[in-house]
């Protein structure tokens, strides 16, 4: 079975290039962090909707998202202490969120009541397992980039925090992985299912990953051409419908223009200088800008 990781971003950064970057600036550090709390805590409630769209069956998945629950609210809980030791803001994170990217470019329809429940299980597996690997991804290199940190106290603190929460979304990773290949075992046709399940979902997850991180200019036409790439996963009579319905928000994304505002300010308020000489060359000529 294939086996399919998130890509960089704008494949040329990869998650040790942007977490070396995060780990040198407090203040993105502790946003960065803030968003990590916030997603454990969303993800709550998003694996409990997927439970109770499943309605009881069937019960040994219903059972591991359950542990799962537990796990990524344990998980909240640890980051939120941190941040709050910190003395930092643990209110929803600014800019673009990723999981309400996600969700945006999510076909709900699987979850109907016209769609078949396997069909259902093997979306609802092959959306959280793509994002439990970018997530494993990125703990993975901020706890590499705090190690080449000066090692201080507050980025001790922060590490400790991270390697508890590592070995426990790996475990998610690889429940998924079983999962998802017990599925596929079962004859060529599943196999086919989970296989596009995958494709379409790791188009999603990159799609939502890099709208996230990308406001410098162009970015509403490259999220228009990773719409595409989603709607490319789909079956053809399918594609129109999907554009159509987010072409719009996606090609105007006013909470694109809004997180560019506020960079922007954010940006002239700590350091004008490099607002000129650092801020206005990325935001024209891409994140690569910033050297």
């Amino acid at each position: 079975m294939t086996v399919i990781y998130p890509r960089k971003f704008q494949n040329a950064m990869s998650a040790r290039d942007i977490l070396k970057r995060v780990v040198s600036d407090r203040e993105v550090h502790l946003i960065v962090l803030n968003r990590y709390r916030y997603s454990e805590q969303r993800s709550c409630k998003d694996l409990t909707d997927v439970i109770e769209q499943l309605d009881g069956q069937p019960k040994e998945l219903i059972k591991d998202l359950s542990h799962h629950i537990s796990d990524e609210a344990r998980h909240a809980m640890w980051l939120t202490d941190l941040l709050v030791d910190l003395g930092a803001n643990i209110g929803k994170p600014p800019g673009s969120s990723y999981i309400d990217e996600f969700d945006r470019l999510i076909d709900r329809d699987y979850f109907n009541t016209k769609t078949d429940l396997e069909d259902a299980v093997i979306s609802g597996l092959a959306a959280i397992n793509i994002t439990e690997k970018r997530g494993c991804e990125y703990f993975s290199a901020h706890i590499y980039a705090l190690k080449q940190a000066p090692q201080t106290e507050e980025n001790i603190k922060i590490r400790e925090t991270i390697e508890k929460i590592l070995p426990e979304e790996a475990g998610h990773v690889r429940w998924g992985n079983r999962w998802l290949a017990q599925i596929a075992d079962k004859s060529p046709e599943h196999r086919q299912k989970v296989e596009q399940a995958k494709r379409k979902y790791a188009a999603i997850e990159q799609a939502a990953f890099e709208s996230g991180m990308d406001i410098t200019l162009g970015a509403e036409l490259r999220r228009v051409a990773k719409l595409v790439e989603v709607a490319n996963t789909m079956p053809v009579w399918q594609r129109p419908q999907y554009l159509m319905e987010r072409l719009p928000q996606t090609l105007l994304a006013p909470e694109l223009q809004f997180t560019r505002i506020q960079a922007a300010q954010k940006a002239w308020e700590r350091d004008p200088q490099a607002f000129m000489e650092k801020f206005v060359p990325m935001f024209l000529n891409g994140i690569g800008a910033r050297g």
